[in-house]
């Protein structure tokens, strides 16, 4: 069964509507489970009139990479746990980039051979293969740092930014050769160098600012797919990809804005790293004047407290201790005590990272709030619960000038009449950057499995507290 031209332009048109519906219904979490319905339906819809489309002439290659990527994929839902959800995403965004300069590599065999070769395109297929490369290496370096592969220090070292630019200059000197003599040499050399042009982009940038990077390499992915669009002549991939590529980069700016830093800060600082871990948590923290604190000292404040504030970062996610909040929130409400959520904009490995971790364990979306709706609450709250949550609590943002991070708005736990951190250690995180809320008055220090502390928490509530 083959459409018409008309009747696959009309299916497109749908397909790319309900790709902006979902984009819209993803802004919030109570509409994502329908935005995500709306952009399956969109891909369904142009996977299909693709598929029945005049210019594809045989179904066998097709047919065995649809069921072949239909197997991994269902293989890595299945197995994939939420806390590994960033480095499958930075993952997926390589095999766009690789798949842009895999068509763009085919397209100019194909048209070489054919002498269809002119200017324009070789234009398209410069941009898709520069684009796509530094997409590709770029999302492979950051799912080696998200996986611990790779460390999660910035890799920085004298001259590293000019470098960079000699990259992208010769990398579009190249460019440039390639589209206006069709001259394969310089096809060859410009793919090397953005390969590499990924590499050194991505490599010097540490762990605090990976959930930028995130998207950014989702806006880049996006960008890499319309340049095949244009590749391909099909003008759905070219609207899908410009809809990824401009959300990704608002989405990368307004990520930025919340830590109070320019995407060039970001892309070029080589801000974050790794630290070592001492001996004993316990014996660190009294080293350093640091209050270490027991479960049950915890439940004896917060069941008798009016308000209680939980602050998710990624040790909750690294435990999988959202269900055990979930209940400890139920036990506190039964006690009368009002329970929220902070969620700060770059808590976690990637955009979203908390808000989805919550929304899985079915907390309510009424009790999360982001960062500037719940901050003029942390004065009146009797109890803050950080779990495994570091930057985006620490007052030296604001206190501290000479820190890596001052400037970025923070949630103020600190306000907090009492506070209870669950850390496993006294690392300071995967920013490196050490956290000076845990050496104030009101402060204290749970040492353990985010899981099995709260656990041990809902327990502790279950037969009566203290």
């Amino acid at each position: 069964m083959e459409i018409s031209s008309n009747t696959q332009a009309l299916a497109y048109l749908v397909a790319a509507v309900l790709f902006i519906l979902g984009l819209k219904g993803l802004t919030h979490p109570a509409s994502a489970r329908k935005g995500n319905f709306f952009g399956m339906a969109g891909m369904a819809i142009a996977i299909g009139a693709t598929l029945l489309g005049s210019e594809v002439q045989s179904y066998g290659f097709i047919i065995a990479g649809v069921a072949a990527g239909a197997v991994i994929g269902s293989v890595l839902a299945a197995r994939v746990q939420m806390t590994a959800m960033p480095q499958l995403v930075a993952a997926l965004h390589s095999f766009v980039g690789m798949a842009a300069v895999l068509v763009a590599l085919g397209t100019y065999l194909n048209k070489a051979q054919a002498g269809l070769l002119n200017p324009v395109l070789m234009g398209e297929l410069s941009a898709g293969i520069v684009i796509g490369a530094i997409t590709f290496s770029g999302s492979v370096i950051a799912f080696g740092k998200l996986q611990g592969l790779i460390s999660g220090a910035p890799v920085v070292f004298k001259g590293q930014h000019t470098l960079n630019a000699l990259l992208g200059l010769v990398t579009v000197g190249l460019a440039i050769v390639f589209a206006t003599t069709e001259a394969s040499w310089a096809l060859v050399l410009m793919t090397i160098l953005a390969f590499v042009l990924g590499f050194t982009l991505i490599i010097p940038i540490g762990g605090a600012d990976m959930p930028v990077i995130i998207s950014m390499l989702n806006s880049y992915s996006g960008w890499a797919a319309a340049a095949t669009g244009f590749t391909l002549g099909n003008n759905l991939l070219i609207i899908v990809g410009a809809l990824v590529g401009f959300s990704g980069a608002i989405l990368s700016f307004i990520m930025c804005r919340a830590m109070n830093r320019s995407i060039i800060n970001v892309v070029f600082g080589g801000f974050g790293g790794d630290s070592e871990a001492g001996p004993s948590a316990v014996a660190q923290a009294a080293e350093k004047g640091v209050k270490a604190a027991s479960v049950e000292d915890a439940i004896y404040w917060m069941e008798d407290a009016n308000r209680v504030i939980i602050v998710p970062g990624y040790g909750m996610a690294v435990a999988q201790a959202q269900h055990a909040l979930k209940e400890l929130m139920e036990l506190l409400e039964e006690n009368g005590v009002e329970v929220k959520f902070a969620i700060h904009p770059v808590a976690g490995r990637m955009p979203g990272h908390m808000n989805v971790l919550l929304a899985e364990a079915d907390i309510p979306y009424d009790h999360v709030l982001e960062m500037d709706e719940i901050n003029p609450e942390f004065a009146t709250t009797d109890v803050a619960l950080v779990v495994g949550a570091n930057d985006v609590t620490n007052p030296a943002a604001k206190t501290d000038p000479s820190s890596p991070i001052y400037g970025m708005p923070i949630l103020d736990v600190a306000k907090a009449r009492n506070i209870y951190v669950i850390k496993r250690s006294m690392r300071p995180g995967y920013s490196g950057v050490e956290n000076l809320l845990y050496y104030q008055d009101n402060c204290s220090l749970i040492f353990g499995d985010a899981k099995d502390v709260c656990e041990g928490m809902v327990t502790a509530l279950k037969g009566g507290g203290h």
